[in-house]
């Protein structure tokens, strides 16, 4: 809009109009200490001192009348709003995040001619507020104001935080470090006033990395606010079984004392791969806040050596080759047992005179068998040395993670009295028990490759060696179709099951969460000891059995695929987890499908599939909402071998193990860079900046020309000088 107003010369710098007034305002002192020497006629001197010297003063600053068109342009002033998980917590009947809204639409409301942006601020750089989005596991603020300090937009003359101060950067104590990112000051507005009554585990830490069979020592920080009664807690730590009910790890008392308390438990976790731990806590009344007595702990855990046992029930070449490469391989820690003479052979001599011992059947598969990662039998028959009644340990050793391979031989699978025992339920293939079966085909024969023992990258190593081509095996043991979920890499070129398919020779299956392995033939040693095998120098059996013992290990260089969750999985919140399918070509294309199961609780399982999805990269699944807790993800790709990937939900994770608002940290960056602090409800009360004045088309015109301000003064000051005459001063 048209505005005019008075102003000086433009050709005056503004000091000189500071030092002209100033000199001025001395000249009417002086007049005034003067009149005290005057003989008569005080006022007249006054009058025209005063008029002599704003007439001096006028013909200095030359005054110009200025008409413009003016407009207001509003600060900048940048809002970052807290968008973590921590927003969910309760405040009262309501929400931490409705305190933020309210705030947030007082400062809209309050700030009409400032030109105010929003953004929230989470896991790292600053974003524009979704407030139907889902939140961020992390509040980070110092990252949130490096980004707008490296934005190429305005800088904001000011910024607001609305937080509950619980954030995680910048740390407790170090608010001066965000006073220098922008150098504007910083009001911050907190969310939330008091603590609620919650009993929470605030933090989980392990001492080292997580090696199956090897003790961990789990240090658990609790805390109690909000003045909750809980003088003395029980923590307990389990792990989570996809096939069976938890295990409990260990369990202790924490002692709180000024709120907080810390309890160290030592727990072994024996089986490699992701395992989910259960930290929970119990025993605090009135918790307002119950989601936090729990914690879902990922450990990756990792073998030091792989502990085998293999047992065999004589000294054969293929029971020699295997006995070799397993003593061979640095990385595995081989318990090895030859079985040479059954408890019915008549020795003719004392146990004092016997150099071979009885087979410890009863210590080694009651009391060791967990410590062992995988048992191998190889052509043992499970009769005549008390095996039998073990069979169901040993079935729910594979069940709860263990890995089983079956070897072929004249006194193994349904030669060896396995069918119809709950061991044969484990295995890949099915075992025809009938009397009328046949135990044992002792015909030479070449195994074919299936399609999918072409794919499968645990025998990516052979083929690499020999190509599709495999030796002449001295015989096969009869197998029957696999059981559901089992995949068969190699047939008989000539036998058929009952159902007509190619009989298994080699068969793999996944087993609750274990992996067993049927090998029907004791030919093995032929990679080595042939033709075929002399021209790889005998590198053709190591590179089947790497393989083979890699993927019962779960090794992710066998695995078919690879699962990784994309970011955190929040209970009742949309997650995605990502698949790598391994040693896929350029233009591979396969069915993939998808199986989440819950681990901590009944339910049915997700099933999601992608028809013909590129291989060539990362397949996507986004789960819907799940409840907190344990899951596992089974993929199966095409109709080929699975993968399997553990991992968690958490109802509120770090951003909810602590729900006591930090006001003090709040305080503390409003101080470090000269703002102000306010509670939520106090919002509207802030002072923001001033808005700037734009003028457009501006016209100067001066009020008199220079000479006839210099005239006026002249007059004024000869005025004065006789007024002074008259009045006996000089």
């Amino acid at each position: 809009m048209p505005v005019t107003h008075l102003s000086t010369h433009a050709d005056l710098p503004q000091w000189a109009v500071v030092v002209a007034c100033v000199l001025s305002v001395a000249s009417l002192v002086l007049l005034f200490v003067e009149l005290r020497r005057r003989e008569r006629g005080g006022v007249l001197v006054v009058v025209t001192g005063a008029l002599a010297i704003l007439a001096l003063l006028v013909s200095i600053v030359r005054p110009v009348r200025v008409t413009a068109t003016e407009s207001l342009v509003g600060a900048r002033v940048l809002v970052l709003a807290d968008s973590s998980r921590s927003m969910e917590l309760p405040d009262g009947s309501s929400k931490r995040i409705d305190a933020r809204n309210r705030a947030l639409e007082a400062l809209e409301r309050r700030a009409k001619s400032a030109r105010i942006t929003v953004l929230g601020f989470g896991n790292g750089n600053a974003s524009t507020l979704d407030r139907g989005a889902a939140l961020a596991g992390r509040s980070d603020l110092t990252a949130a104001l490096r980004a707008v300090a490296d934005a190429p937009e305005e800088r904001p003359q000011a910024v607001v935080v609305i937080s509950d101060g619980r954030l995680d950067d910048p740390p407790e104590g170090a608010a001066r470090d965000v006073a220098s990112i922008l150098n504007v000051p910083i009001d911050t507005i907190a969310t939330t006033k008091d603590a609620p009554a919650d009993a929470s585990i605030r933090h989980v830490t392990a001492a080292g990395a997580a090696v199956a069979h090897v003790p961990m020592p789990l240090r658990i920080e609790i805390g109690c606010a909000g003045g909750l009664a809980c003088d003395e807690l029980t923590v307990t730590a389990r792990e989570l079984h996809h096939d069976g009910p938890p295990t409990l790890l260990a369990s202790g008392l924490a002692h709180v004392k000024d709120g907080s308390a810390t309890v160290e438990l030592p727990v072994t976790l024996e089986r490699a791969g992701v395992r989910i731990v259960e930290i929970a806590l119990s025993g605090a009344s009135g918790d307002a806040i119950p989601e936090n007595d729990r914690r879902l702990v990922a450990f990756n855990v990792t073998r030091e050596r792989v502990r085998v046992l293999h047992v065999a029930g004589r000294p054969t070449n293929d029971v020699r080759a295997l006995r070799q490469y397993l003593k061979g391989d640095a990385s595995i820690d081989l318990v090895a047992f030859f079985i040479l003479r059954t408890p019915t052979d008549n020795v003719n001599a004392s146990q004092d005179e016997l150099a071979l011992i009885p087979f410890p059947v009863d210590e080694l598969f009651s009391e060791h068998l967990p410590s062992f990662d995988a048992v191998i039998l190889q052509d043992f028959d499970a009769q005549p040395y008390g095996l039998e009644k073990h069979l169901p340990e040993l079935a729910q050793y594979v069940r709860s993670g263990g890995g089983l391979v079956m070897v072929g031989g004249p006194n193994s699978f349904v030669a060896g009295g396995y069918a119809g025992t709950p061991l044969a339920e484990v295995l890949p293939v099915r075992l025809d028990g009938s009397e009328r079966a046949t135990a044992a085909d002792p015909a030479p024969f070449v195994p074919a490759w299936t399609d999918v023992g072409r794919l499968v990258p645990m025998l990516s190593p052979l083929r690499n060696a020999l190509g599709d081509e495999l030796p002449q095996m001295p015989g096969a043991n009869v197998l029957e179709d696999a059981r559901p979920g089992g995949l068969v890499l190699w047939t008989h070129p000539r036998r058929r099951t009952k159902s007509g398919a190619p009989m298994p020779v080699l068969a793999v299956s996944d087993v609750g969460n274990g992996r067993s392995i049927a090998l029907g033939a004791d030919g093995g040693w032929m990679l080595t000891f042939s033709d075929l095998g002399a021209s790889t120098g005998g590198r053709a059996h190591g590179a089947l059995w790497d393989g083979l013992l890699g993927w019962l290990m779960r090794d992710p260089r066998f695995e078919p695929a690879q699962i990784e969750p994309l970011g955190d999985c929040v209970g009742d919140h949309a997650s995605t987890l990502r698949v790598h399918v391994v040693g896929s070509g350029a233009n591979a294309k396969a069915d993939l499908s998808l199986d989440v199961t819950r681990m901590d609780a009944a339910g049915p399982p997700v099933h999601l599939e992608h028809k013909a999805a590129d291989l060539a990269a990362p397949v996507d699944f986004t789960l819907p909402p799940l409840p907190a807790g344990g899951y596992s993800a089974l993929l199966r790709v095409g109709d080929g071998a699975t993968t399997r990937r553990d991992f968690a939900c958490e109802a509120g994770g770090d951003e909810w193990a602590d729900s006591r608002p930090d006001v003090d940290r709040l305080r503390a960056i409003a101080s470090a860079t000269s703002g102000a602090f306010h509670f939520a409800g106090d919002a509207a009360s802030l002072d923001l900046p001033k808005a700037t004045v734009v003028s457009s088309e501006r016209h100067v015109a001066p009020i008199a020309p220079p000479w006839l301000w210099a005239f006026f003064a002249a007059a004024c000051v000869g005025a004065h000088w006789y007024a002074r005459r008259r009045s006996g001063l000089s």
